[in-house]
C-alpha cells in the first residue's frame, strides 16, 4: 500500500513537474515574442515632446511673446486610487487652494488623451517642487511637469495686437490633429498667435522611455527631439505702441497706426486690455468673470472687431464721390445757414455748431472749406444730390463694407448700407433721409478703427489702396502666407482731386488765425506748433438720436449714450509715412479729444526720425 502511493504521488509529481516544463518552454521559447512585448509595454513607454512655440519680435527686435520654463503639479487620473485622498495629503506639502482644486475638477471633466497628466497647481516654487521630489515615492500618479510655457513679457500691452494662446479644450481636440498636438496643451487663439499657428506651433518629437511599476521614469531608451517653431518679426512698433497706449491712457477706445506705403500695422491699440498671461498661469474664476463679464469689455478688441458710425471722417470719401459723379466741383458753394431741410420736409437736419444762440451757420462753404469746418450741411445737400448706388459703389472701393487685412484674424467687415441691404435686413425703402444721414457718416453705416486706417492710408496714398499685414519676417517661409491679390486704386478722381482733398485735410489741421469760422477744426488743438505737415480729419459720431427741436447735452447722457470722438491722419502730408485712425468711446468731440492724441502717436513716430535727419 505505500509503495503504490509512493508511485501514485510520484506520477503525480512528475505530470505537475512536465506541465511546468512546457509552460516554461511554451513563456520562454514558443510565445517569446508575445510576451517579450506585453512586459516593454508595461516597461517601456513612448512619450510626446512638446514643441518650443516660435517667438515673435517687433520691427526693432524686440521680444513681445517668448517662453519661460513653468513647473506644474499634476495627476495622471489612472494611476490613482482615491484622487480626493490624494490631493488631502500633497495640501500637507504644498499650498493647495479651493480655487486650485474647483479649476481642476474642471479640467479633469473635459475630454482628454489617456495617461494626460491633469494640472493640479500651476507655477510651483523651487521650494515645493524640492518637497514633491523628496516625497515622491508616497505618491503613485502624481508628477511634477516641466514645460515652457508661452510668456508675454509686455503684459497687456500688445495682447490685441500679438492675441494670445489658451489651453488647448474640448472643441479644440475635435478640430486640431491629434499626433500633432498629442504634447501641446495651449493653441494660438487670438490675433497673430491664431493666424500664424500652424509655422508657430512646430513638430512634436518623441522619447522611448523605461518606467517602474508606479509609472516614474527610470532611464531614457531613446529620443526624437521636437522641432521648435518658427520665430517671426512683427512690422508692429513697440515704441510706437507704447507711445500710444499712452496717449489714450484710461479712455475706452483704439488706435491703429499704419505704413501706408506697405500696409504694415505699426501700432493696434484696444482700450482696455487684458493680461494674455493669466490664461496661461491660470485664474480664479471670480477673476474670468470679472473679465468677461465687465460692462468695459476688456476681452473685446475694439481695433477690429468694434464697429461704429465713422462720422464726420467719412466727408472726404463723400466729396470726392461728389466730384467723381459731376454732381458738384471744388469751385461750387452753397450757403450753409445751420440747418438742412429736404423739399416738401419739415424735418431739421442740423450743423454739429448749431445751437439755439448760435443758429447762423458757415456761410458760404465749398468743398474745401467744407472739410476743414467739417460743414455738415454741405454733405447732407451733396449726398441727396447724388444716388445712393453711386456714393456706395465708389466707397467700396476704400475698404468700407468688406476686411482688407492679410494676416488680421478675426477682423469685422463693418457694414456699408445700400437699398437692397435695408429692404432684405429692415424690410425697408430707402429714404431720401437714409441719403442725408450717410452724408455725414451716420445711420446704419459701420466701420472699425482698422477700416478707418485703411481709408487714411488711401487717402495719403492719393488712391492706392493697402491691405493691412502683421508679418514684416520670418526665418523661413510660412504656409500660412499666400501672396496676397493686389488691390486696384479708387478709380475716378483726377490727381489734381486728390491733392486738393489733402489740402483740404491739411487745413483741418494748420489753417488758424482766421477767425471762429474760418480756422480748421483741430488747429487750436494740436495746429499751433506743429512742426510737420499732417493731413486729418475730425469726427463725432452720434450714440443716440437728439430729437427735434432738442440740444445735445452730455452732462445729462448716461456715459454709453454719449457721442464718439474720431479722428484720422496722415504725415508728412506730401511723403506720408504714418497714416492712423484714433477712436475715443463716447469720448465727445473729435478735434478736442481724438486729435490730441493722433498728434502725440504721430510726434512720437515722427520726431524722433525728423531728429535723426538733422
Amino acid at each position: 500500500m505505500f509503495v503504490g502511493r509512493a508511485m501514485t504521488l510520484f506520477v503525480i509529481m512528475t505530470v505537475l513537474l512536465l506541465l511546468l516544463v512546457v509552460r516554461f518552454v511554451q513563456l520562454q521559447i514558443w510565445e517569446f515574442e508575445t510576451y517579450q512585448t506585453r512586459s516593454d509595454q508595461n516597461r517601456i513607454q513612448v512619450q510626446p515632446l512638446a514643441p518650443p512655440r516660435g517667438l515673435i519680435f517687433d520691427r526693432q527686435g524686440e521680444l513681445l511673446a517668448d517662453n519661460r520654463d513653468s513647473s506644474s503639479l499634476a495627476l495622471v487620473t489612472e494611476r490613482i486610487d482615491t484622487i480626493g485622498s490624494t490631493i488631502e495629503q500633497l495640501s500637507q506639502l504644498v499650498s493647495i487652494t479651493p480655487a486650485d482644486i474647483s479649476e481642476f475638477e474642471k479640467r479633469l471633466a473635459e475630454k482628454r488623451r489617456p495617461f494626460e497628466p491633469v494640472t493640479l497647481r500651476s507655477s510651483l516654487t523651487e521650494e515645493e517642487i524640492a518637497l514633491l521630489a523628496v516625497n515622491r515615492h508616497k505618491f503613485a500618479g502624481v508628477e511634477v511637469v516641466n514645460e515652457l510655457v508661452r510668456n508675454y513679457p509686455y503684459g497687456s500691452l500688445f495682447a490685441h495686437a500679438v492675441g494670445s494662446v489658451r489651453r488647448i479644450n474640448e472643441d479644440d481636440l475635435r478640430s486640431l490633429d491629434s499626433v500633432t498636438y498629442s504634447a501641446t496643451r495651449f493653441v494660438g487663439k487670438r490675433g497673430v498667435e491664431r493666424y500664424y499657428e500652424r509655422s508657430l506651433h512646430g513638430e512634436v518629437g518623441y522619447q522611448q522611455v523605461e518606467t517602474d511599476a508606479h509609472g516614474r521614469i527610470r532611464q531614457v531608451l531613446d529620443i526624437k527631439p521636437p522641432i521648435a517653431g518658427q520665430n517671426i518679426s512683427l512690422y508692429l512698433d513697440g515704441r510706437l505702441q507704447i507711445a500710444a497706449t499712452a496717449a489714450l491712457g484710461e479712455r475706452r477706445g483704439a488706435i491703429v497706426a499704419l505704413d501706408p506705403r506697405s500696409g504694415g500695422v505699426l501700432a493696434l491699440v484696444s482700450n482696455p486690455g487684458y493680461d494674455p498671461n493669466l490664461f496661461i498661469t491660470g485664474m480664479s474664476s471670480a477673476q474670468f468673470g470679472e473679465l468677461s463679464h465687465s460692462i468695459y469689455k476688456p476681452l473685446f478688441n475694439r481695433a477690429i472687431n468694434g464697429q461704429y458710425a465713422p462720422g464726420s471722417t467719412f466727408k472726404p470719401v463723400v466729396g470726392l464721390a461728389g466730384l467723381v459723379n459731376d454732381v458738384m466741383s471744388w469751385d461750387e458753394t452753397i450757403e450753409d445757414i445751420g440747418y438742412f431741410q429736404l423739399p416738401g420736409q419739415e424735418r431739421i437736419y442740423r450743423d454739429w455748431a448749431w445751437t439755439r444762440n448760435n443758429a447762423g451757420g458757415q456761410g458760404t462753404v465749398d468743398l474745401r472749406r467744407a472739410i476743414y469746418r467739417s460743414s455738415n450741411v454741405f454733405f447732407y445737400d451733396l449726398a441727396t444730390r447724388m444716388p445712393v448706388e453711386s456714393l456706395v459703389g465708389f466707397a467700396a472701393q476704400f475698404g468700407f463694407g468688406s476686411e482688407l487685412g492679410v494676416d488680421i484674424a478675426g477682423a469685422s467687415a463693418g457694414l456699408l448700407p445700400d437699398p437692397i441691404w435695408k429692404q432684405g435686413y429692415k424690410g425697408e425703402i430707402w429714404y431720401p433721409g437714409d441719403s442725408v444721414n450717410m452724408g455725414i457718416g451716420q445711420g446704419d453705416l459701420l466701420v472699425t478703427p482698422m477700416q478707418m486706417a485703411v481709408v487714411a492710408a488711401t487717402l495719403a496714398n492719393r488712391g492706392e489702396v493697402v491691405r493691412p499685414r502683421m508679418l514684416l519676417s520670418s526665418d523661413a517661409p510660412l504656409p500660412e502666407v499666400d501672396p496676397p491679390q493686389p488691390l486696384a486704386a479708387v478709380a475716378g478722381p483726377t490727381p489734381e482731386d486728390w491733392e486738393n482733398m489733402v489740402d483740404a485735410m491739411e487745413d483741418v489741421v494748420h489753417r488758424g488765425n482766421q477767425g471762429f469760422r474760418q480756422n480748421g477744426t483741430a488747429w487750436a488743438y494740436i495746429g499751433r506748433d506743429i512742426p510737420y505737415r499732417m493731413a486729418g480729419k475730425s469726427g463725432t459720431a452720434q450714440v443716440v438720436e437728439i430729437r427735434q427741436g432738442e440740444e445735445y447735452n452730455e452732462e445729462e447722457l448716461e456715459e454709453f449714450n454719449r457721442k464718439h470722438a474720431w479722428f484720422i491722419a496722415f504725415a508728412p502730408a506730401d511723403e506720408p509715412v504714418i497714416a492712423l485712425s484714433v477712436l475715443v468711446e463716447n469720448g465727445g468731440g473729435g478735434s478736442s479729444v481724438a486729435a490730441p492724441i493722433a498728434r502725440q502717436v504721430t510726434d512720437a513716430y515722427l520726431l524722433p526720425q525728423l531728429a535723426s535727419r538733422n
